[in-house]
Formats: structure tokens, sequence, C-alpha cells
């Protein structure tokens, strides 16, 4: 009851998970490893569905933080395991990658919390978005600590219009592209710019980067 008490006084203000709680793998289900560059640390995926839905919150600037199976839910058809707690602004949900949901909202505590059903369909129509930050969020993690904050902001007043990948490595490459690549993904990680094109085409030298609309 104490317990419930000071979770509900936290999220009171903030319904703040920071990592994933104790739970047994389930039985055939393949665990996948990764590090994020939004919370700074290695997570684990259970399963491919589970592993999809984390690169789409990965890549999405909106947003803030997540955490993975941030708690159990009580339904009256019984217990699940939520796949993610999610903020963006001012909104938090969590998640469950599941056709639908037994609820569209739980309480926990004393707040009131959206639970959002993302179906394995909805999944599978973005595996061209998902395959290709599959290839970008290593480069972002193997570079993290080489990129410079000059170099990147360069590269962002370079992309003053819609280029491709190429010419911006032949602008800033003298050599191994990697890193100039990671710093395009980068920008790309934090909204500063937009690539409408790997949602439906493969990365590659032809991607055209362009500057992020204005939301004022």
């Amino acid at each position: 009851m104490c317990e419930l008490r000071y979770l509900a006084e936290i999220m009171s203000k903030s319904a703040i998970f920071q990592s994933a709680i104790s739970s047994a793998r389930p039985r055939g289900v393949r665990v996948i490893e990764a590090y994020s560059p939004k919370l700074g640390r290695r997570l684990q995926c259970f399963g491919e569905h589970a592993f999809g839905q984390w690169i789409r919150l990965e890549a999405d600037p909106s947003v803030q933080t997540f955490c993975e199976r941030p708690a159990y839910l009580d339904f009256a058809a019984g217990k699940r395991l939520a796949d993610f707690w999610v903020r963006r602004d001012d909104r938090e949900m969590l998640i469950v990658v599941d056709d639908e949901s037994p609820a569209s909202t739980i309480m926990i505590g004393d707040v009131k919390l959206a639970i959002l059903a993302i179906p394995p369909a909805e999944l599978a129509a973005a595996r061209v978005w998902i395959g290709n930050w599959e290839r970008m969020l290593p480069a972002m993690t193997s570079c993290r600590q080489q990129i410079a904050p000059s170099f990147q902001q360069s590269i962002l007043k370079f992309i003053a219009e819609p280029m491709q990948l190429s010419r911006i490595e032949q602008q800033f490459g003298t050599g191994d592209p990697t890193l100039v690549r990671a710093a395009v993904f980068n920008l790309l990680h934090d909204g500063k710019v937009q690539a409408p094109q790997l949602h439906t085409e493969p990365l590659s030298f032809l991607t055209c980067f362009q500057p992020a609309r204005s939301t004022s």
C-alpha cells in the first residue's frame, strides 16, 4: 500500500519509468539487445515486434523518453506486461504490441494513463522505415563520442535544401564517410532534418535529406 502511494505521488507530476521491471522471457521468444541513443543505455526487447516498436519510438523526435516493460497491467481478463511507457511533450501513455487492448485506459495509483495498442500489421507496414533505422542506429552508436557538435552544426547549415547523402559526404568527407553519415543520422534522430524517402525506400547514397519543417 505504501509503495502504491509513493508511486502515485511521483506520477501526479510525471509517470516516470526509468528501467524495465524484472520479468522472465516468454518461452520461445527471441531476446534482442540494442543501445538506445535516446535513453543513453542498453535495453532488451522480447521479440521482433517489441524490437520494431522500440525502433519507431527511438526514431520519433516527438518522443521525449520511454521505458521498455515498465509495469504489469491488471485487467478483468487477466494480467499482461506493458511493452513500453512513452512520454511525448505533456502526454504519457502505455503501449502494448497487440491487435487490441482489453482497456483504453488504466489507473496506476491515482493517475489515469492511456493505453495504445499497436497491431503487428502496423509494424509490418512500417518495415522499410524500421529496416533503415536498423542500419542507421549502429552507425550513430559507434560514432557517438567522435562527432563534435560544431561538425554536426556545420552539416545542418549545409542542408539548406533537399540533397542526396552522397553530396553531403562529398562536402564533409575526408576519407571514411562513416562520421558524416552518423552526423546526418543524428540530425534526423533529433528531428532537425527529414528524409521522407526512408519510409518507402532503402537507405542509399541517393537518399535525400532536407530541412525539417518549422512548427511555428
